[in-house]
């Protein structure tokens, strides 16, 4: 068995608006501050990454209208804190592995729906900066985000200065 046998297979993707914006999403349910994230989602057995990638992006948030832009070299893990429980875990997953895709929006917003695919798993969406998004995620999913920050650096907008 490799290490990477102990994480459950995941993708992310960051949504990049025209203006090099990112689409977050606040999850359901979750108390602040740390309640922000990119979608992302398992991995089906025998599923190619690109394709959850897009079908978790249409099941979280309705897109379908993207580009591919770039994808993270390899597998980025995190994982889940002693005290995290919830289902994974107790199905014995160490935590995840993820390959992260960068996708450029090329519909109208009224493509965006939160609720369209059964459970919603945000409740709020917003345009932000690539740049914050470390800050805003749980804080076991920080260095993940750092690497995909960096990744896809070349593609984000920077934010203003106050």
């Amino acid at each position: 068995m490799n290490d990477l046998d102990l994480y459950r297979p995941n993708v992310g993707v960051v949504l990049f608006h025209a203006d090099g914006r990112v689409w977050l999403g606040r999850r359901i349910n979750t108390p602040g501050p740390y309640n922000w994230q990119f979608p992302q989602g398992g991995v089906d057995a025998g599923e190619d990454l690109l394709t959850a990638a897009r079908r978790e992006l249409r099941e979280e948030t309705g897109v379908v209208t993207a580009t591919v832009l770039g994808r993270t070299d390899g597998w980025l893990t995190y994982d889940f804190p002693a005290d995290h429980g919830g289902s994974k875990q107790a199905r014995g997953w160490k935590g995840q592995r993820q390959a992260w895709f960068a996708l450029r929006f090329d519909g109208q917003e009224s493509e965006i729906d939160l609720a369209g695919h059964g459970q919603p798993e945000f409740d709020a969406w917003r345009w932000g900066y690539l740049a914050e998004t470390p800050d805003l995620v749980v804080p076991f999913k920080r260095q993940a985000y750092e690497a995909v920050v960096e990744a896809f650096r070349p593609f984000a907008a920077r934010a203003r200065a106050a």
